[in-house]
């Protein structure tokens, strides 16, 4: 899931011309992307949070406020960071053209036939449609067309899709009945073998790609910027506070003028019960429904939310914001702190080997007692605990021996077949 190695490679650069002028001064490029090692283990821990730890209490302290940023937003950290490695892999600053081009895409299919193999096997489990690897795939593979676009362009891409598609997907929703759903599903090589087929990616899942293509070509504008440029990080420090005020603060203010947060309220009994926001399963009674479910019923105040998961323009908005604030915050911080960069280290190796990781956390759950999968029976802020140290003490150990994670080395000799592509 990472290709930070090949993207430390960068070639020398000629010696200047005698009585030229000295090259400018530029930031290392090892910082910005080590900042992404380190955001992509926050996103993991957050998942970790999301799926074993203890459901948040309304109204509780700090610690129930982080385990509620945590629902929905680790996710879509999630996909912004596989955005930003699909550019480690077509050309950071500049796309890749001719035959590197050609095998960069050949890479990222291979990749995504991977994920979708990988994910799929696990939604045989108990634990689901809870699993994004599958849904991996498909953003990758709709990503294709845009990996020669430029940073402005992506962002216009992305603007679009957050503005558009929620609605869009709400009236499509509308109109499928459970009929015609089976029916598709039926024909659905993919939903006969796992239960989770092209329908639940594209439309009805938990991270359906016609929505969350938002945060993946957010992802991709970003690794076209130059992270280690002070004007774009000032843009940035401007962006992404902004898009979390509005979309969070917007939908807040609309909801409580329109009297909409108490239809919402009135209509979701299982959200007098904290625990079912964290099981997929009463996906369709709950905030953590996607926008216009439960699928047979009609939802459009949803619209207006920004509650995890509800697919909303506002909850796009939102979480991007985070996922753009997150990821400059701690690019800046390991720039200005060197320190930082030293005693985050094991922390960093979580984010070099999230695949690894993600997967093994979630068989590890599936050993857990207790017959729901997400969350277990024995979720706490204790099993939580022992997950995040767990997985920590295991990427430093074996980051200290080895340059990938074990799926990591995995995946990267499967992509070598990319290298027959003339």
């Amino acid at each position: 899931m990472t290709e930070i190695e090949s993207a430390k490679k960068t070639p020398r650069r000629p010696l200047p011309a005698p009585g030229s002028a000295p090259p400018t001064e530029r930031p290392a490029p090892m910082a910005r992307l080590v900042g992404v090692d380190l955001a992509r283990a926050l996103a993991v821990f957050g998942m970790f949070t999301v799926h074993v730890g203890p459901a948040p209490t309304p109204g509780g302290g700090v610690g129930d406020w982080f385990l509620e940023l945590a629902s929905g937003r680790a996710s879509a950290l999630f996909a912004t960071l596989a955005g930003f490695s699909l550019m480690l892999i077509a050309g950071r600053r500049e796309p890749k053209t001719g035959l590197a081009g050609r095998q960069a895409k050949a890479r990222i299919v291979i990749r995504a036939v991977v994920l979708l193999v990988l994910g799929s096997a696990l939604a045989m489990t108990n634990f689901g449609g809870a699993g994004i690897l599958n849904f991996y795939a498909v953003y990758f593979l709709l990503a294709l067309p845009m990996l020669r676009l430029r940073a402005r362009t992506l962002a216009i891409i992305a603007a679009t899709l957050a503005l558009v598609t929620p609605q869009v997907a709400y009236v499509i929703r509308a109109l499928l009945t459970e009929s015609i759903v089976n029916t598709i599903d039926s024909y659905d090589p993919i939903a006969r073998v796992c239960g989770v087929g092209m329908l639940d990616l594209l439309l009805t899942g938990l991270y359906p790609a016609i929505t969350w293509m938002t945060f993946v070509v957010t992802g991709m504008a970003l690794g076209r910027l130059d992270l280690g440029s002070g004007a774009v990080r000032r843009r940035l420090a401007v962006v992404g506070p902004a898009l979390i005020a509005f979309g969070y603060g917007v939908s807040w203010l609309v909801l409580r003028l329109t009297g909409g947060a108490q239809k919402i309220m009135a209509g979701m009994p299982a959200m007098k019960d904290p625990g079912a926001m964290k099981d997929p399963g009463m996906a369709s009674g709950s905030f953590d429904a996607p926008v216009g479910g439960g699928l047979w019923g009609s939802d459009a105040w949803g619209l207006l939310a920004a509650e995890p998961h509800t697919g909303s323009t506002f909850d796009l908005i939102g979480s991007l914001g985070i996922a753009i604030t997150v990821l400059l915050c701690l690019t800046v911080a390991l720039d200005r702190l060197p320190w930082l960069h030293r005693a985050a280290k094991p922390v960093i190796a979580v984010g070099t080997m999230s695949l690894t990781l993600y997967v093994g956390h979630i068989l590890v759950i599936l050993a857990l007692p207790g017959e729901a999968a997400t969350p277990p029976q024995s979720a706490s802020a204790a099993l939580l605990l022992c997950f995040v140290v767990g997985a920590t003490l295991f990427a430093a150990v074996w980051s200290r021996c080895f340059r990938r994670g074990p799926l990591e080395y995995l995946l990267n000799g499967a992509t070598k077949l990319a290298n027959r592509v003339r």
